[in-house]
């Protein structure tokens, strides 16, 4: 697995940001090089951005995580359900991750044409891309971090070699054992956590639900990797018990961007 680099790790980071509205964040220079292409839910908002450029072999697919009560609540459902999507192999993933999964989404203008669904839409927009010969990166925040996963894995079936990386931040862990064991790019995958996100300990349920690829946990001006789950909270209960949900916030992961020099 190769190291994720800073200036990919701010970029990332701040498309994430960007992602949500009414985001205070200052936009690079470099951002106004980039093709955009959005998908919006059926309440008007953002749900997945997709990003590239023409002399670059990258494209950016970038999932927006909970934003609303109805988006919270359901992510905090942890009944696990079944997912095939014409897969080779079934598997078990959070009701709530399967229910942004099933969204119905709109090309560009809100309730502008008929609504497709989050996988429609998305091979409507990639697939072009896929054929003019460019990588698919996949970014998410909170549980757009866990469809990333999902969409990510979904596309390596049909293209195998058009996928370059998926990285998520502030995730919660995205489904059972048998999705570990069948997850294909768990050598791609890099889950960031800042220090106690308390997202990323979701769902309280040690060894039913399970997380995926190389975890990056920035706390204390370091990056730890893949540090058990009982150490990270025990470090994290000892400072900061009481301000869990503030290190939630995109503006916390980018603060972090310096790290990336250094490991």
């Amino acid at each position: 697995m190769k190291k994720l680099k800073q200036y990919q790790y701010e970029r990332y980071a701040i498309l994430c940001q960007l992602v949500y509205a009414n985001q205070e964040v200052e936009k690079p220079d470099y951002l106004e090089k980039y093709h955009q292409v959005d998908l919006f839910d059926t309440n008007g908002r953002v749900s997945v951005r997709v990003l590239w450029v023409d002399n670059k072999k990258e494209a950016i697919v970038v999932f927006r995580g909970s934003l609303g009560l109805d988006d919270w609540l359901s992510s905090l459902f942890c009944l696990p359900v079944k997912v095939n999507y014409a897969l080779p192999v079934k598997y078990h993933v959070l009701w709530g991750v399967k229910r942004l999964l099933n969204r119905k989404v709109y090309l560009n203008n809100h309730q502008s044409g008929q609504p497709k669904t989050l996988m429609e839409g998305l091979a409507e927009i990639c697939e072009p891309l896929i054929a003019n010969g460019k990588r698919l990166s996949f970014v998410g925040h909170s549980s757009g971090g866990s469809v990333a996963c999902l969409v990510a894995d979904w596309l390596f079936q049909q293209y195998p070699k058009a996928i370059k990386r998926v990285v998520t931040f502030g995730q919660p862990a995205t489904g059972l054992i048998n999705f570990k064991r069948h997850y294909q790019l768990e050598n791609k995958t890099y889950r960031i956590c800042c220090e106690f996100d308390i997202v990323t300990f979701m769902p309280p349920l040690p060894f039913l639900y399970w997380h995926v690829g190389k975890m990056l946990w920035l706390n204390d001006d370091q990056i730890y990797e893949n540090i058990p789950p009982h150490v990270r909270l025990g470090k994290s209960l000892q400072s900061w018990l009481l301000r869990p949900f503030t290190y939630h916030y995109m503006s916390k992961y980018i603060r972090h961007k310096g790290l990336f020099d250094k490991h």
